[in-house]
């Protein structure tokens, strides 16, 4: 595997030929895999490298802020997933208003062009250009006119549901973790770093590491979720409350916190990725401290039952 490597600023002229896998690629899931596997072949059987094109902030966070929910990745994890499948370079460039109004035509001469593309490989619904009013089949017309080729692959789907990052989205916000997994390929996980809070974890007996997460991350339904994390190079079983701590709190801000298993030592200040592999209960108010020690001490029992088998694998 060579390096891959990072671009950002459009080059004046191609610097070479190269074929292009374009999508927006967040979570990099299975619909996406595919996507980059499709242009790999291409590119090995043309004897090319193959590059991908990404837009910072992600076009959805800058035409309707209101309606962007967050990313099912960090920048890092899909460099990471890029570089193991075999990408050569990144193109990762600033997206802006302007670049939003670009018409489908100017799009392609703009920027594919000036990559130096030979051939793209899009997904069904890939599109692009202002207001997204390019579509696959006007990406095919201008290949033929400006001297590229295009595939465009079908859909992957899971037992009658197309793979998405909006699915994806949805399973998560619904606690439907497993269902994130199939369609990940892996299991979902969020990024943060542990920061004091009320400490009061280690009143009721399970002392949790009381996470900030990464800025932008969809934070996925409350509620108790078994799950684990790699520390000091042990994969470390714990359970995960997302949540508002409605048994000691009227109102108070959405918090995530952990507890490890069998873990003792000073996780402050480091940055956690939290692997969610099932969700265990919704969040809920407890009548007293003890009515939710006793139920603490279920949870436990049920993240450690499910997790048992996932970490002899």
């Amino acid at each position: 595997m060579g390096t891959m490597e990072v671009i950002r600023e459009l080059p004046t002229n191609a610097e070479g030929k190269y074929v292009l896998s374009l999508g927006n690629f967040d979570g990099v899931h299975l619909g996406h895999k595919r996507l980059l596997r499709g242009g790999l072949e291409v590119a090995r059987a043309k004897g090319l490298e193959l590059a991908i094109l990404l837009f910072e902030p992600h076009p959805m966070q800058v035409l309707f802020p209101e309606s962007f929910i967050g990313f099912l990745t960090t920048k890092e994890k899909q460099m990471e997933i890029f570089e193991e499948i075999g990408v050569n370079r990144v193109y990762l460039l600033p997206f802006t208003e302007e670049i939003a109004a670009i018409p489908p035509e100017q799009f392609v001469r703009d920027f594919l062009l000036s990559m130096g593309v030979e051939h793209v490989v899009v997904g069904f619904n890939y599109s692009f250009g202002a207001k997204g009013k390019g579509t696959p089949e006007d990406l095919q017309t201008f290949g033929h006119e400006y001297g590229f080729e295009v595939s465009i692959l079908q859909p992957q789907v899971l037992e009658g549901m197309v793979i998405s990052s909006t699915a994806t989205r949805k399973a998560l916000l619904d606690g439907n973790v497993q269902l994130a997994k199939e369609f990940l390929g892996r299991p979902h996980c969020i990024v943060g770093k542990v920061v004091k809070g009320e400490q009061r974890g280690r009143q009721l007996g399970y002392p949790t590491a009381n996470l900030q997460i990464q800025e932008g991350l969809l934070i996925p339904k409350r509620g108790v979720y078994a799950v684990w994390a790699w520390i000091d190079n042990q994969k470390v079983p714990g359970m995960m409350n997302i949540g508002m701590k409605p048994t000691f709190h009227k109102e108070y801000m959405l918090t995530v916190e952990v507890h490890f298993f069998d873990f003792h030592g000073d996780l402050y200040g480091k940055e956690l990725t939290i692997y969610l592999e099932e969700k265990i209960r919704d969040e809920c108010k407890f009548a007293s401290k003890e009515e939710l020690i006793k139920q603490l001490g279920l949870d436990a029992k049920k993240a450690r039952d499910l997790l048992n088998q996932n970490l002899q694998e």
